[in-house]
C-alpha cells in the first residue's frame, strides 16, 4: 500500500463560505415560494419551483458539510470512499473533501499507556450490595486522527532468563512515530498493538543472548569469541541491538523506531537474595585477594630493610615468626593487640 497525500485539499474556508451563501439562497427561495400560497389564482409555477429547491436544501443541505476536516500540527486522516484508499490528509488546515469520505484508523481506540495516548478518564464508585467497586469510564469518543508526533512505549516489565538461565526482569521504553500513514492502518490490523507485541518479542530474542553480569566463555556478538559483554555493563549495546530488532519487525507497519533504552534491570526476586550473596562473596574474595598481596609486598619491603642496613640479624625461625606476625597484623579484620615478649625465643 503506497501512501497518497492530498495537498489539493486545503479549501475548507471556501467551501464554507459557498455553502452559507447556498443556505441563504435557499432560505431566500423557500420563503419566494412560501407567499405564493396565500396568492389569488394560486400559486404560480415559478414559486412552486423556488419552494422545492429551497425546502430540499433545507433538508439535506448538511451532507456537504460533513466534508469538512481540520488537522492540528503532527496528524494526519486516513480517507476511505466506500471501502477505498483515496488519500491521507497531512499538516495542520481547514481542509474540504468529499463528505461521503471517512476517516479509519483501527488503533483510534487502542490505548497502551504511552505518552500522548492516555485517555482521559474519571473513577467513578459503583456500589453492589455491601461491595464497592472503582471502575474506569472513559467519556472521550476516539479520534480517527493518527498522531505523527513521536510518541514513548513504556512496556511491562518481563521475566526473562539470560543466556545463563537466570531469570532477570528487565523493562523497555521505546520512543516511536509513524512515518507511512496507509501502511500503518492498512498493512497491519492494529499497528499499536502490533508494535508492543514486536517490542515483547525483540527484547526477549536479544536478553537471551546476554548474561546478566559479565561471565567467561560467553559470545555475546555472534562471532565466535567470547567478550565480555553483559546486560548491566553493556546497557547501550543492548538497547542499540533491541531497537534494530524492532525496527526490522515494523518497517511493513510504517512505523519509525528513534531509540530504546532499558529503564529498568534486576534478577528475578526468586534469586535475587542468592545472587546477592553471590556478589557480595566476589566482593570479599576480591577485597581479600588485594589485602593480602598488599600485605604480602609490605612483608617483603621490610624484610629487604632490614637486611640492607644489618638493623638485626634474623635467622630463618625468627623470620618465620616476624612473617607470621605481620601478615595477621595487616590482614586482620580488627586492630592488632600486641603481646610483649620479655623473654627469648629460646
Amino acid at each position: 500500500m503506497k501512501e497518497m497525500i492530498l495537498s489539493k485539499k486545503q479549501n475548507g474556508m471556501a467551501m464554507l463560505l459557498l455553502i452559507l451563501l447556498l443556505y441563504a439562497a435557499g432560505i431566500a427561495l423557500f420563503v419566494f415560494g412560501v407567499t405564493g400560497f396565500g396568492a389569488e389564482g394560486g400559486i404560480a409555477p415559478v414559486q412552486m419551483i423556488a419552494f422545492i429547491i429551497g425546502l430540499i436544501w433545507m433538508c439535506l443541505g448538511w451532507i456537504p458539510a460533513l466534508g469538512f476536516k481540520i488537522l492540528k500540527p503532527q496528524e494526519a486522516l486516513v480517507l476511505t470512499l466506500f471501502g477505498k484508499y483515496v488519500g491521507t490528509l497531512k499538516g495542520d488546515g481547514f481542509y474540504y473533501v468529499n463528505p461521503f469520505c471517512t476517516g479509519f484508523n483501527p488503533a483510534a481506540g487502542t490505548k497502551l499507556r504511552q505518552s500522548g495516548d492516555v485517555a482521559a478518564a474519571s473513577p467513578i464508585a459503583l456500589s453492589s450490595g455491601d461491595t464497592k467497586q472503582d471502575v474506569t469510564v472513559s467519556m472521550q469518543i476516539p479520534s480517527k486522527k493518527i498522531s505523527l508526533k513521536i510518541m514513548t512505549l513504556n512496556n511491562n516489565r518481563q521475566k526473562i532468563n539470560d543466556c545463563l538461565g537466570n531469570p532477570v526482569e528487565i523493562g523497555i521504553a521505546v520512543m516511536w512515530r509513524v512515518t507511512d500513514t496507509a501502511k500503518a492502518v492498512f498493512n497491519v490490523d492494529n499497528y499499536k498493538e502490533y508494535l508492543s507485541l514486536q517490542c515483547d518479542s525483540a527484547l526477549r530474542n536479544i536478553v537471551r543472548v546476554y548474561p546478566y553480569d559479565v561471565a567467561p566463555n560467553v559470545d555475546t556478538t555472534g562471532d565466535g569469541v567470547a567478550d565480555e559483554g553483559s546486560l548491566r555493563g553493556s546497557s547501550e549495546v543492548v538497547a542499540a541491538r533491541i531497537r534494530d530488532e524492532i525496527q526490522q519487525k515494523v518497517e511493513e507497519a510504517g512505523l519509525e523506531i528513534l531509540e530504546a533504552r532499558i529503564t529498568y534491570l534486576a534478577y528475578a526476586p526468586e534469586i535475587a537474595a542468592v545472587m546477592l550473596q553471590r556478589q557480595q562473596a566476589s566482593a570479599i574474595i576480591d577485597a581479600r585477594k588485594m589485602i593480602v598481596d598488599g600485605a604480602v609486598g609490605m612483608v617483603e619491603m621490610a624484610l629487604d630493610r632490614l637486611s640492607e642496613k644489618n638493623t638485626v640479624e634474623l635467622d630463618e625461625e625468627r623470620k618465620a615468626a616476624m612473617v607470621s606476625n605481620l601478615l595477621v597484623v595487616l590482614c586482620g579484620n580488627h586492630d592488632a593487640q600486641p603481646v610483649v615478649n620479655s623473654g627469648s625465643l629460646y
